[in-house]
């Protein structure tokens, strides 16, 4: 509850019989209300461990309050449009040998089993070795190069690995005139972007390069720009929340882009399936979604004295932050197992720590902080519904503010909670919700099912701790 709030509630009830206002230990509390006392108890807990100081420095920095408006103001202002798809060999000058991946930085030797299958199949997909143990034996001996996507302004849904000949989504925003980048969706199950690469996943992957790509990107030649940051903002008065569930946004972006399709140059039989391929997807849309928040979050970045988050991301490994006010160091933690339903026969020893650079969606203030607008994700993530309304809920505690155009109905439209606070987080204890996928912990499994997970909590210290020594200096 609000200090506000709670002022409220106190006024309230003065005159009418004693009251005692209560802060800390519940038992003290429930003491008076044996003696019949009227207690209002202020919701508080102290800072996380070992915070004070730091906490104090940053919340007395007189750029503080203006830097965080400045920040809230960009992302929420920030717009997003499909401008054009292209190959990443063009749209980010990937050269041939070099893999961008999800989260922070990472090596080989550190790399989980996703994200290492995840690089051996993109290894055999641009050719560059005969097998999977000879493509390994390569990543092993250090001869490619491996790079987080957000380092050239893109992001890719769980390992997130790139390579050049892969086709993006080229997303847009005219405010701040930013440009970000998506791979296409896969689909689910056995899939490269969960660790898979059989030969199944290949021949997939050289379909999409051959078919899909050059179709779709037809498509928003012919008839497009696509308004992203629209659909994002209907989708969520259509029951999704844009990370795990894409129903909605993925029917209205195929409406938009099914004009261009059917009239592409290409055989019908190739049209035919790369609608049926777009259509069948419930998460064709995130990989739009995902930059869309991307370009939302780079407009609020690198504002001195600004404490809010502007990515969150996940290799397999380590879950990593980075802060408006801190420029692109990284604040990293180990990443945390998601909990929640199982595909199958797996179950949480088959699953691998978090991974992927979509969190980037509760980053921009959709996601798990827009939960309450998609209560049907329970069924997919874990959950019920009242922890679902909960959980965006509770996020309004730890942001700057609340998105005009992502509105949660339920909550009589109430923006989604935007803009993660550093201060607030390391100050309240409570972290970033969000849902996402799992994959399988060995290399070549795919996806094993979907959860919940919140970043591990030592990255908000250590980013608080930087913006300590950023007022000192």
């Amino acid at each position: 509850m609000s200090a506000d709030r709670q002022s409220a509630n106190l006024r309230g009830l003065l005159g009418a019989e004693p009251v005692v206002a209560t802060a800390g230990v519940g038992l003290f509390a429930d003491a008076l209300r044996d003696q019949a006392l009227t207690v209002i108890e202020a919701e508080w807990q102290p800072p996380m461990e070992g915070t004070e100081g730091d906490l104090a420095r940053v919340l007395a920095d007189p750029r503080r309050a203006q830097a965080n408006a400045l920040a809230a103001q960009r992302m929420t202002a920030s717009t997003a449009t499909l401008v054009d798809v292209v190959q990443a060999k063009d749209a980010v000058g990937l050269e041939r040998g070099t893999f961008l991946h999800a989260g922070p930085p990472l090596e080989w030797e550190r790399a989980s089993g996703p994200m290492r299958g995840a690089l051996i199949g993109a290894v055999l997909f641009e050719g560059l070795a005969e097998t999977a143990e000879d493509a390994e034996k390569q990543l092993a001996a250090g001869v490619f190069e491996l790079e987080p996507c957000h380092h050239r302004d893109a992001v890719g849904p769980m390992a997130g690995v790139i390579s050049p000949s892969m086709w993006l989504y080229e997303l847009r925003d005219e405010v701040h005139d930013n440009m970000s980048w998506c791979s296409l969706n896969e689909g689910l199950g056995k899939v490269l972007r969960y660790g898979a690469y059989n030969d199944e996943v290949i021949t997939r992957l050289h379909w999409m390069t051959d078919v899909l790509g050059p179709l779709l990107q037809q498509s928003v030649r012919s008839t497009g720009p696509f308004d992203i940051t629209g659909i994002l903002a209907q989708m969520l008065q259509m029951g999704d929340e844009g990370h795990n569930r894409n129903r909605a946004g993925s029917l209205m972006l195929l409406r938009e882009m099914l004009p261009g399709l059917i009239t592409a140059e290409g055989s019908s039989t190739d049209i035919a399936e790369a609608v049926r391929f777009s259509g069948a997807n419930e998460h064709f849309f995130l990989n739009l979604g995902m930059p869309a928040c991307k370009l939302a979050t780079m407009a609020a970045h690198g504002i001195p004295g600004s404490t809010i988050v502007t990515t969150m991301a996940r290799n397999g490994t380590d879950f990593g932050i980075r802060v408006s006010g801190t420029g692109e160091q990284w604040f990293t933690g180990p990443a945390n197992t998601p909990e929640g339903l199982f595909l199958g026969d797996y179950g949480p020893k088959d699953a691998n720590p978090d991974i992927g650079d979509s969190a980037i969606t509760e980053t921009g203030g959709i996601g798990g902080f827009a939960m309450a607008a998609a209560p049907a994700i329970v069924k997919f993530v874990g959950g019920d519904v009242p922890f679902a309304l909960q959980a965006t809920q509770r996020m309004y505690e730890i942001t700057e503010t609340e998105h005009p155009m992502f509105q949660v109905p339920i909550l009589e439209f109430r923006g989604t909670p935007t803009g993660i606070d550093v201060t607030k987080v390391v100050r309240t204890g409570i972290l970033p919700q969000i849902n996402t996928g799992m994959a399988g912990a060995v290399a070549g499994t795919g996806q094993v099912g979907a959860g919940l997970v919140t970043p591990p909590e030592a990255c908000f210290p250590a980013a608080l701790a930087a913006l300590a020594a950023a007022v000192d200096d």
